[in-house]
């Protein structure tokens, strides 16, 4: 059965103008309707396209979100970098923190948890991405890389009304992979063990992201512990993002 209350993040990275914001209008103008007004629809963009966004979606049941922000909580002598406090003034919601390509180019696990508690004092909803590469997974790994990555990633958060997980395997970010169902049931039960295991909140929302696309997205909302997506290149796509959502709550 098909989850309620879905969250479908678009992390658009280091794409899209303001072109693509009027072309989302269509998706913005779905969750004003009643069947679609209970899931949360989240745009995450470039920094340059945060108040734009938030300025189209202001009045609508979209959010928007950051994709990544410096550590340091106030204002510095950081060129070129921008913090939550930043972040928070454009009118953003969420920020995703953690993502493999920040952690393939020196994110550590430090760094990730100095920048949720930044965050997260700034009131933003974090969605912090965890996930194994290949190369653990073939080694039986994924439990061990999943439990390291919650534990200092969360390490000193006594509060969790404001974080939820994104479950993100390293081989199947677009790639076209997607691992079976039952590997995600698992791996994302395991996810819940950990969390109740690091006496964090057991009700903390887990997602999925990796090659989510209008072929698959139906598929994977049948597994029930997943409550949403967070969809890369297809969520640039107007027309794909709402085929995602339409086959996903239907």
């Amino acid at each position: 059965m098909t989850n309620n209350n879905m969250y479908f993040v678009a992390n658009w990275k280091m794409y899209g103008n303001t072109a693509d914001i009027n072309k989302a209008i269509s998706v913005i103008k779905l969750t004003k309707l009643k069947k679609f007004a209970k899931h949360k629809i989240i745009y995450c963009p470039p920094y340059t396209l945060l108040k734009t966004f938030y300025n189209k979606v202001k009045n609508s049941n979209t959010s928007i979100g950051a994709q990544n922000c410096h550590s340091n909580s106030d204002y510095g002598a950081f060129t070129g970098s921008i913090n939550a406090k930043l972040i928070k003034s454009t009118g953003a919601k969420y920020i995703i923190l953690g993502h493999s390509e920040n952690r393939n180019n020196g994110e550590t696990d430090l760094s990730i948890n100095k920048k949720i508690h930044s965050a997260l004092k700034e009131n933003l909803i974090v969605i912090i991405c965890i996930g194994e590469k290949l190369s653990e997974k073939k080694k039986k790994n994924t439990y061990k890389v999943l439990k390291k990555q919650l534990k200092n990633g969360l390490k000193g958060i006594k509060k969790f009304e404001n974080i939820i997980v994104a479950y993100e395997p390293v081989w199947s970010i677009g790639t076209g992979i997607i691992p079976k169902n039952f590997e995600l049931s698992r791996n994302i039960n395991n996810i819940k063990k950990i969390l109740t295991k690091l006496k964090k909140s057991i009700n903390i929302k887990i997602l999925y992201g990796g090659s989510v696309n209008p072929k698959n997205a139906k598929e994977l909302a049948q597994i029930n512990e997943i409550k949403g997506f967070i969809i890369g290149g297809a969520s640039l796509s107007a027309k794909k993002f709402i085929d995602i959502i339409k086959k996903s709550i239907n």
